[in-house]
């Protein structure tokens, strides 16, 4: 288990780097006003009637970097500091959440096939760990062979988890590219804007890669323990 905590740490610590470097590019880019002076929510909508998009809602949410798109209920959900800002950081996330409406909208196969996995990933990844870690006490302590099936179970739930990640990827980063696309083309922000806004766009991007990657260790890690006590 010792290996187990070690790589737990190491994709902790990367994890936190990168989540405090992307603060830190929003902070940044937060005391970018635009000249267009609109706020998140004027240039969501924007974006979002641009694209013929007339039956998604823009809305505020509570938090920091809780931004998200809702395909259930067709939702722009903002958080506070990016609905009413009117700076670089806000039109960034503004507009890429706006890019999953438009991938929902022309039914973009990568977010189709991920909102597919959502039920399935929200019930079985609580629990794909725990039913590797029993399968292989329990497997220690019975001759059985049934705790190998059980960790086989916990190993193929960890699976369809770590391709999630995965999945989300291009569905991420093709909304970050909608977005600036949109941005530049549209003129709706200055040179120094749309630096700012690319720049804070990949840094998000970059936290769903470690994530991915974390996953894929994790499962890495698991199936080796599973298959190696196999042997």
């Amino acid at each position: 288990m010792g290996g187990y905590y070690l790589l737990i740490g190491a994709i902790a610590l990367v994890s936190w780097l990168v989540s405090n470097k992307l603060k830190q590019k929003f902070k940044t880019y937060s005391k970018i006003h635009l000249r267009n002076g609109m706020s998140g929510a004027e240039i969501a909508e924007k974006m979002l009637a641009d694209n013929g998009i007339r039956d998604v809602k823009v809305i505020s949410t509570r938090g920091q970097l809780t931004d998200h798109y809702n395909p259930r209920n067709k939702t722009v959900n903002l958080s506070e500091s990016v609905y009413s800002q009117r700076n670089a950081a806000a039109a960034a996330v503004a507009a890429h959440e706006c890019g999953h409406a438009v991938q929902h909208a022309q039914a973009y196969s990568w977010l189709t096939m991920r909102s597919q996995l959502v039920p399935v990933v929200s019930v079985t990844s609580g629990m794909s760990q725990w039913l590797v870690i029993g399968g292989l006490i329990l497997g220690a302590a019975s001759e059985t062979g049934i705790g190998y099936y059980v960790a086989i179970a916990g190993l193929v739930m960890m699976a369809i988890a770590t391709l999630f990640s995965f999945i989300t990827l291009p569905v991420e980063y093709d909304a970050s590219n909608r977005a600036l696309a949109w941005l530049k083309g549209k003129n709706m922000v200055s040179q120094q804007e749309y630096a700012g806004a690319e720049d804070a766009l990949k840094w998000a991007a970059r936290t769903y890669l470690v994530s991915a990657l974390g996953a894929l260790a994790s499962l890495l890690y698991w199936g080796m323990q599973v298959l190696g006590n196999r042997d």
